[in-house]
């Protein structure tokens, strides 16, 4: 798997998640792919619940980039961005952790996503010592 072949899986997920194609979740994915929304999250696993996960975007518009990070082998990360302009105004900065069948279609999806605004670390109870 080289970068031209990973960026042109993700302009193919990009192209899928924008004509709110689910259909194309059996292009995109292995028959029992895994796709883990966060690192913390049990996968969701084959077609038909991928499907099920994929959010119905309607009107949504969105401006989405992607740089490969890392391609090893099978293997690799992409940094995306993603910025929704309607019907709500919300960005993020994603990973996409990918490992790619043979035939192309990605078999393990892992998201790694990150807002403005939200902690980058996890809080500290009250009365508990900070890291010494």
């Amino acid at each position: 798997m080289g970068r031209d072949e990973v960026m042109a899986w993700v302009a193919r997920y990009e192209r899928a998640w924008r004509q709110n194609d689910v259909g194309a979740v059996a292009e995109l994915f292995t028959e029992l792919a895994r796709y883990a929304p966060s690192p913390y999250d049990e996968p969701e696993v084959g077609h038909a619940a991928i499907e099920a996960f994929w959010p119905e975007e309607g009107g949504t518009r969105f401006t989405m980039s992607a740089d490969p990070v890392a391609v090893e082998g099978r293997s690799a990360v992409v940094r995306v961005r993603v910025h929704y302009s309607a019907p709500r105004e919300q960005e993020y900065q994603d990973l996409w952790v990918l490992r790619f069948a043979d035939d192309g279609r990605v078999e393990d999806f892992e998201e790694w996503a990150h807002w403005p605004g939200r902690p980058y670390r996890a809080a500290q109870e009250q009365g508990a010592a900070g890291p010494a």
